[in-house]
């Protein structure tokens, strides 16, 4: 979805509408055309050619030369070819109806092979571009910042590489480069944005399971997806981020999942790791001044000992 139109219109503040990614796994085919668009348009080094002997992957996850990863999931489920055909046309059609323009619902249950007892689950891996982003508040020289749109950039020619953000995210996004040093994450492509196109990942993906737009949008459409899931017979369909009260104030990329998060490699309750840093200095703060004060009260005494 391009930037022009309503999504490139200013809020009542003057501000742009936050912008995002809502990922639908259930219509992932594992393509992986995202990876190939992501590292074409922003030059990103390849992370291995050989697959890892764990599953049809060859990058295993995010990383500093992997900014959109497509984890393939094998799962044992005994699955009906007839069923999981109906669920197929189902999906198919309550996406038509929604408006978008999905190819049939080729997620969990058909790329399985239906009737094998297997089911692949597929899902494209982001930076989650958090409300409150934990590698924001502890970056020591400003390298990483929160743009106009609301996603957070890593500047490359500021980072020091003192890696302070990477245990900071909750998520393990963020990554340095091996014989570099610096930090590198997705920019949802913020030159691209710049110029009112889409992000290459999202432009690239052929059933629309990579969708950008502004964020409230997304939501609502997101939620719409899942009912009609619910409505399909398939109720394991949740999201994953798009919460604005969760832990880490919501996700500008969340995720439509069909199972619990852990499958995915996801934490099922992240919460922005810096939240205790208040409290923190406060009590730090509390206790110097109870130790200076007791110093101070031990030299009075010494003192007047003396006299």
């Amino acid at each position: 979805m391009p930037l022009g139109g309503d999504s490139d219109a200013m809020t009542e503040t003057g501000e742009r509408p936050r912008v995002g990614f809502f990922t639908d796994t259930s219509v992932c085919i594992g393509c992986k055309a995202c990876e190939v668009a992501c590292k074409e348009w922003n030059a990103v080094p390849e992370d291995g050619l050989l697959l890892t002997g764990m599953s049809y992957d060859n990058t295993q996850g995010l990383g500093a030369d992997t900014w959109r990863h497509v984890a393939f999931i094998e799962q044992r489920k005994p699955v009906d070819v007839f069923e999981a055909a109906g669920q197929a046309d189902a999906g198919s059609e309550l996406q038509a109806d929604a408006g978008t323009e999905l190819q049939a619902d080729a997620g969990s249950e058909l790329q399985a092979g239906a009737g094998t007892g297997m089911r692949w689950l597929m899902a494209s891996d982001v930076c989650k571009h958090c409300t409150h982003a934990a590698c924001l508040d502890v970056c020591p020289t400003g390298s990483l910042f929160r743009t106009e749109f609301g996603t957070v950039v890593v500047q490359e020619d500021i980072c020091n590489g003192c890696g302070y953000c990477i245990p900071a995210c909750p998520y393990g996004v963020i990554d340095q480069r091996k014989g570099d040093g610096r930090a590198w994450k997705c920019t949802m492509c913020y030159d691209r944005l710049g110029v009112g196109m889409e992000p290459a990942c999202a432009k690239a993906c052929p059933t629309d399971s990579i969708q950008f737009g502004p964020l409230d949008e997304l939501r609502e459409r997101a939620e719409s997806r899942v009912q009609a899931l619910h409505d399909a017979g398939q109720p394991e369909a949740r999201l994953y981020g798009e919460d604005p009260d969760d832990g880490v104030g919501g996700a500008g990329a969340f995720f439509l999942l069909m199972d619990e998060p852990e499958v995915y490699g996801l934490p099922p309750d992240p919460v922005v790791t810096t939240r205790d840093l208040p409290s923190m200095w406060r009590h730090a703060a509390v206790a110097a001044v109870t130790m200076a004060a007791g110093v101070a009260a031990c030299f009075v005494r010494a003192g007047r000992r003396s006299r």
